[in-house]
Formats: C-alpha cells, sequence, structure tokens
C-alpha cells in the first residue's frame, strides 16, 4: 500500500507539472489587446506618443495602450473597484517595443528607472502598465512626483510633499496590489502583472494596425 500511494503520489506531482506548464505556454502565448476595447472608462494618456517625455520628443507613432488579455482585463477590474469610490485610472505606458527600450536606456543606463534591454522590460512583454489616479471628472489627481521623474520623491516609500499627495499614491498602490499586481519600488507609478516572466519579450511596433497574437 506505501508503494501504490507513493505511486500515485508521484503521478499527482507530474500532473500538476504538465499541467502547470501547459498554463504557462498558454500564457506567453497571449494576445495583445488595446486597453480602450476592454474597458473605456479608463483614461489613455500614452508620454512616449508626445514629447511630454523624459526623452523630450515622441517615440510611439500613436497614443495607445496595448496589453497582454488578462492583463488588460486585471485592470479593468481595478477600474471597477475605484469607480466604485469616485476615482479612475489614467495609463501612461502599456506595451513598450525594445527598440524603444534600448533608445531609454541610452539616455538612462539606470536599472532603479529604465530596465537594461539585454534583460528585457516588463512593459517589453506587455505584462506591465503605468498609471495615475483620476477623480470622477477624469481630472489627474496629485502625486508625490511627477511621471518619470527620476528621483526620491518618485519612491512609493517617499515620506515628503504633501500629506493629499501622499494619500492619493497609496490609494492607487493598495487598489491595483488588491487586484494582483505588484508596484515597482522606485516609481509610484509602475505597476507589473503577476507571472510577467512568463511572457516573452517582443519588438513588434507599436502602430495604429497593430494587434498581436504574442509571440
Amino acid at each position: 500500500m506505501l508503494v501504490i500511494r507513493s505511486h500515485r503520489s508521484r503521478v499527482g506531482i507530474l500532473a500538476a507539472m504538465l499541467l502547470a506548464a501547459a498554463a504557462g505556454c498558454s500564457q506567453s502565448r497571449e494576445r495583445l489587446v488595446d486597453i480602450a476595447d476592454v474597458d473605456p472608462r479608463i483614461l489613455v494618456d500614452i508620454r512616449y506618443a508626445t514629447a511630454d517625455n523624459f526623452m523630450g520628443r515622441p517615440l510611439y507613432p500613436v497614443n495607445r495602450c496595448l496589453l497582454r488579455e488578462s492583463v488588460a482585463h486585471r485592470l479593468s477590474r481595478v477600474q471597477d473597484d475605484l469607480a466604485q469610490r469616485g476615482y479612475g485610472l489614467k495609463v501612461h505606458d502599456g506595451y513598450r517595443p525594445l527598440s524603444v527600450q534600448k533608445l531609454m536606456w541610452e539616455v538612462m543606463p539606470d536599472e532603479r528607472y529604465v530596465a537594461d534591454p539585454a534583460k528585457g522590460s516588463r512593459h517589453n512583454r506587455g505584462a506591465a502598465v503605468d498609471v495615475t489616479l483620476v477623480d470622477a471628472w477624469g481630472r489627474e489627481l496629485p502625486m508625490p512626483s511627477a511621471y518619470d521623474e527620476f528621483s526620491d520623491r518618485a519612491h512609493r516609500d517617499y515620506a515628503g510633499g504633501s500629506v493629499e499627495a501622499r494619500y492619493y499614491r497609496d490609494l492607487l498602490i493598495e487598489a491595483m496590489e488588491r487586484q494582483g499586481f505588484q508596484n515597482y519600488g522606485t516609481e509610484w507609478w509602475h505597476f507589473d502583472a503577476p507571472n510577467w516572466e512568463r511572457y516573452p519579450v517582443m519588438d513588434v511596433p507599436l502602430r495604429e494596425d497593430v494587434l498581436s497574437s504574442g509571440s
């Protein structure tokens, strides 16, 4: 009987491993979707489609936020939660082509704020999103730092600035983390989806006609 139990245990473990591998493979092929199609309540202001960013010039030709499908739906659940309290989300970045990551690294080779393209960013996988908080009328709420400000004020544990700004920062982080997103500690605006590392790095150009199948 001990041998039978051991055999069943090994079979159970093997089955679990196969299911996990299949889930990971399925996730890696997950398509990109436009957040505007998934949840039009979420405002889209992609700073890298403008000159209002740390590079000082447009890096994307279109104002679109593409994310892996499950990531987009997870973000929509955050919007549901915030809407019940009179708030909402505005997105500043989503999927980012690897070629753009390389340009950013040339200007800011500091992994606290810009991922090394040799490793690939979570953004390059369509599994990270930069967001801020807005009120019921779509007006941005104060935060301890500006978006893409590479200083201590951008850190989630920054204790300076106004009480109001820290309150809204913490509210945003709490709402995102309640739906499984993970904040990047040196950027209050950056959030990674669970298991982001399972998605492949991509360099599909961000154009008006792009909706990729994934890998």
